[in-house]
């Protein structure tokens, strides 16, 4: 199915989307990751863990439970097989290194994979939810975010100025307009997404980075 993107968000997600394998357990946090599963290519199935004690929650087009609920708060449902339990187990199962992927969104992210998307000093915020064990749990961290701010600043920083969800836990970075790995020698530049350039993405980054030298 040829699926039409239209936003930056969109373009993110199906980004992302190609970083999963079949059987992976994958939790998303709320927001722009909940649209990861609808640009999974067909033979690729995920299993979808939700903080707040579920295994196999289904995603969020297609038939839903309104009694069921991700971590969110958003209606959910879960497919044949999947297990409901209690906060101790999921984040037994976070915890334990048991999820292979986590997906983030970002506030900021630094060249040393530091990640803050938690909270704003000043603004009332319900809590950190499951972000911090998610991100030194999970084998894998993936933040999804639009690269700028609304005020049109860099989102991608030299380091991070807003409290830290994790420090150095960041495996990769998708944007609208780029994909960044982090390497023990900061940030590489791996892949420019469709319409970006090279100079439009060292304008609108603060970080220092490398560039895969195929994009040169």
């Amino acid at each position: 199915m040829t699926i039409t993107l239209l936003s930056p968000k969109q373009i993110i997600a199906a980004r992302v989307a190609k970083e999963m394998k079949d059987g992976d357990v994958v939790n998303l946090g709320i927001g722009l990751p909940t649209m990861i599963p609808n640009f999974l290519p067909e033979d690729v199935n995920v299993i979808l863990q939700s903080e707040n004690g579920y295994i196999g929650l289904k995603p969020l087009e297609g038939e839903i439970d309104p009694d069921l609920v991700n971590a969110g708060g958003q209606p959910a449902g879960i497919i044949p097989g999947g297990a409901f339990f209690d906060s101790l187990f999921s984040f037994e199962l976070i915890r334990g290194g048991h999820v292979d992927v986590t997906v983030l969104g970002g506030l900021e992210v630094d060249e040393k994979g530091n990640l803050a998307n938690w909270m704003v000093p000043g603004k009332m915020v319900p809590g950190m939810g499951g972000a911090m064990d998610l991100v030194t749990g999970a084998k894998k961290v993936i933040v999804a975010m639009e690269h700028c701010a609304k005020s049109g600043t860099s989102k991608v920083l030299k380091e991070c100025r807003l409290p830290l969800t994790g420090k150095g836990v960041v495996d990769l970075i998708v944007t609208e307009m780029a994909v960044f790995r982090v390497t023990p020698e900061g940030l590489l530049l791996e892949e420019l997404q469709e319409g970006a350039t090279l100079e439009e993405v060292r304008g609108k980054t603060e970080a220092s980075f490398k560039v895969n030298p195929a994009l040169l």
